[in-house]
């Protein structure tokens, strides 16, 4: 026979409505009664009933994220597992559960969000990216459903509440501290044009190249996916080049790993031929060989607040916009040296 609430509040010896307000984590309730009550739920095995609560309060305790491609793609970036990582832990402190919506295309991924937010499935979303001209997050003003996005939006940026790093002065940074290094051929490896945090990144680039009086050079200049194969890509296009650059700042770290091997295989020598300043600061970021310079973003704590901000949004639908910047900071490894001319030529 089921155990009921009833059979907890005859154990904890509580009346069943302060059971109820337990399982809620009402803070009317003291730390002391909730104890009690959760150690006899604990011993009678007992599990709250969400679905009949969800019914009962109009809230589903699920939130929405969105990722911005295919699986079988976005998880071969262990950016995504670890911003993840921090949703979960957020999600899962305030009793969340999570539900995932992808898919190949655009429009795959928004009618996999209307399906979420007509069919009442999700409280609020999290979308894992900001892109140009987003149907997805336009639908989601347009109904006026509780979301937050880790990114900065292209447009109406003070009236969506998001999560995001300066990407423009931590580009401008690491341009900056290659710049000092005595490098002034310096190309740009950023991931699609019509995602924000590359177009940010190629702009704080740009903004430290021109401080210098470094001509600005378009072929310097390459988009290709955040994976592996984008890097190699990208690196085999910048070395054809007449006048090939000496240094690199890569806007993710899976697309440095990337150049790294291509590099490798090529007998090229980082950071003896070619320095290289990278993004994300990924565990792989320490393994490689050698490893990587890289900008530490935080990705845990993006994943976390906008977790936690979405939570307040959903509870109280009077929280103010906001605009959360987490810090980076860049990680000196072994992929960047003082410039050296007879080096770069041999």
């Amino acid at each position: 026979m089921a155990v009921t609430i009833k059979d907890v509040a005859k154990v904890a010896n509580v009346a069943p409505s302060t059971v109820s307000r337990v399982i809620a984590n009402s803070p009317r309730i003291s730390e002391k009664t909730k104890r009690k009550v959760r150690e006899a739920m604990k011993e009678l095995g007992y599990h709250p009933n969400f679905i009949a609560r969800s019914l009962a309060n109009q809230s589903t305790k699920v939130l929405g994220v969105v990722m911005p491609g295919a699986v079988d793609k976005t998880f071969q970036n262990p950016f995504f597992p670890e911003v993840l990582r921090g949703i979960s832990t957020a999600a899962h402190h305030k009793q969340y559960a999570i539900q995932l919506s992808t898919g190949v295309t655009d429009d795959e991924i928004l009618d996999g969000v209307i399906q979420m937010v007509q069919g009442k499935r999700v409280d609020g979303i999290i979308l894992l990216y900001s892109k140009v001209e987003d149907k997805v997050l336009k639908y989601l003003v347009k109904n006026k459903f509780p979301f937050v996005v880790v990114g900065k939006p292209f447009t109406h940026e003070e009236e969506i509440t998001h999560v995001d790093n300066d990407n423009y002065r931590a580009a401008k940074e690491a341009t900056e501290h290659l710049i000092k290094l005595g490098h002034h051929s310096i190309a740009f490896v950023g991931g699609s044009v019509n995602l924000v945090v590359t177009i940010d990144r190629l702009l704080g680039y740009e903004k430290a190249i021109r401080n210098v009086g470094i001509p600005f050079k378009d072929e310097y200049i390459v988009h290709e996916e955040f994976l592996k194969e984008g890097g190699q890509e990208a690196i085999r296009e910048l070395l054809s080049l007449d006048e090939p650059p000496t240094a690199l700042v890569v806007a993710d770290d899976l697309m440095a790993l990337g150049i790294l091997n291509t590099l490798h295989e090529m007998g090229i020598s980082v950071p003896g031929q070619i320095s290289i300043v990278s993004f994300n600061n990924l565990l792989l970021s320490e393994v490689s060989r050698p490893p990587l310079t890289s900008v530490d973003i935080n990705i845990y704590q993006l994943g976390f607040q906008a977790t936690k901000t979405l939570i307040d949004i959903v509870s109280d639908s009077d929280e103010p916009i906001k605009r959360i910047t987490i810090p980076h900071k860049m990680i000196v490894r072994q992929t960047c040296q003082q410039f050296n001319k007879e080096m770069v030529e041999s």
